[in-house]
């Protein structure tokens, strides 16, 4: 891929990640270039690859939008998620050593931090939860999994679930991610994914109750 279409595809999958396009919003070709600042040609073969992330979708009249998941779209999305996740925790169990769980520990910190100033800062939130998970993955120390399971992570319906948390669901990710990191320390692999799988469904559970509550809390 030339360096062009690197650069669209980097920068309207950030359109799209970063909460800037509503899910169901058609797209052109020219506004794509107008985002990405480059001609049509590199930008058709970013499109082919946010297609084939299932970020970007084609109508039956090959009108381009931004995904917009039905129910039960969502619900294989975390229970995808939640299998991946669990054996990506598994893994970790047994592989973590102590720098690792410092770091957690540390990452963890801050994302409480976040939620529990006056306004939770659900940026730095996300970003510490990022960071967390992502650290997981690489204790787990498995390609296949470093392959699979980010493009899960990073669709949209996870940062769109984080603005719907209350402060009280926020600040239980915390919890789950103590739990973890005692799950880890003890490199008992049964427990790690027992509580990243009920970690992952909580959140699906949030988003579907916010969801169909028209997004309120």
């Amino acid at each position: 891929m030339s360096r062009a279409s690197e650069t669209a595809y980097e920068k309207i999958r950030n359109f799209i990640l970063q909460g800037e396009a509503q899910p169901g919003m058609q797209l052109t070709e020219e506004k794509l270039s107008d985002i990405a600042g480059v001609s049509r040609t590199p930008v058709r073969d970013a499109v082919q690859r946010l297609e084939n992330e299932l970020l970007l979708v084609r109508s039956a009249s090959k009108r381009l939008s931004v995904a917009n998941w039905s129910d039960g779209e969502i619900d294989e999305m975390f229970t995808l998620r939640a299998m991946l996740e669990r054996h990506a925790a598994e893994r970790a169990a047994k592989r973590m050593d102590a720098d690792s769980l410092d770091q957690l520990r540390e990452i963890n910190g801050v994302l409480k931090s976040a939620v529990n100033r006056s306004e939770p800062d659900i940026g730095a939130f996300l970003n510490a939860n990022r960071q967390f998970h992502d650290l997981i993955l690489n204790c787990a120390q498995s390609p296949r999994l470093s392959k699979l399971l980010p493009a899960l992570v990073e669709q949209p319906v996870v940062r769109r679930t984080a603005h719907q948390y209350s402060v009280k669901d926020l600040a239980q990710s915390g919890k789950d991610h103590d739990e973890l990191i005692a799950a880890f320390a003890a490199q008992d692999e049964n427990w790690a994914g027992a509580i990243m799988t009920s970690h992952i469904r909580r959140a699906f559970h949030t988003f579907s109750e916010t969801t169909n509550n028209g997004g309120k809390r």
